[in-house]
């Protein structure tokens, strides 16, 4: 399958569009296309988007900037690899911007944005992709911090969501977390329909924790392994 899949029909040709071409790259690892290690052709992958090298080059400097790609001295560009380490810091910083988020919005949250993350909610419960359960993860959360009013803020966290999106089938789908996670939503968002910030708060950071302690644990068991 070609990685233009993934771009809405009448996008292309690309041509000199490195948003779009780096749109087109982080959603083809966030969706496990491109495995984190992979080297990144860029002669093959200017081919294959139809793009000249200038744009792309653009495009993976947009991806270092946000950690999905690195350049490795014998590979070139390859998809960044997160340690257990990286990802314990990513949930701690998480838990830091997103509850502050979340204190915000549940004060000015409205009755279509609850309505429209419950939505999401509702199709997640009978989701078995592991896909598109982490869509739906995303989706959910950035409707009710949407509410903050707070741009830089939410952009923080977009580009933490960014790093660990690609990581989180394993969480809601191989590491069988799907019923927890869709408890703690419901909860949050009964806390956000509330106005209650400081409760939404609290499940929040239980949610954040538990789910980055689950990837934790299964990146370290991954790195014994690899250990001779």
């Amino acid at each position: 399958m070609m990685l233009t899949d993934l771009l809405p029909p009448g996008l292309l040709p690309l041509r000199n569009a490195p948003d779009l071409v780096a749109g087109v790259l982080r959603e083809a690892i966030a969706s496990g296309r491109l495995l984190a290690g992979q080297p990144l052709r860029q002669v093959q992958l200017a081919a294959e988007l139809g793009v000249s090298r200038i744009p792309l080059r653009e495009a993976l400097r947009q991806l270092e900037a946000e950690g999905l790609v690195r350049h490795n001295p014998n590979r070139g560009v390859v998809v960044a690899t997160l340690s257990w380490r990286e990802v314990e810091e990513i949930g701690e910083m998480r838990v830091a911007l997103e509850t502050r988020a979340l204190g915000h919005a549940a004060q000015i949250a409205d009755a279509a944005a609850i309505a429209e993350a419950a939505d999401c909610l509702d199709e997640a419960d009978g989701c078995g992709n592991a896909g598109r359960l982490g869509e739906l993860n995303h989706r959910f959360h950035a409707i009710l911090y949407r509410a903050a009013g707070r741009p830089l803020l939410l952009d923080a966290i977009a580009r933490l969501h960014a790093n660990v999106n690609r990581y989180m089938r394993l969480v809601l789908g191989d590491l069988g977390h799907q019923r927890a996670s869709q408890r703690e939503h419901r909860a949050l968002l009964e806390a956000v329909r509330d106005g209650d910030g400081d409760r939404g708060a609290l499940v929040l950071e239980r949610h954040i924790t538990a789910a980055t302690g689950l990837l934790v644990r299964h990146l370290k068991n991954a790195e014994r392994r690899d250990i001779p």
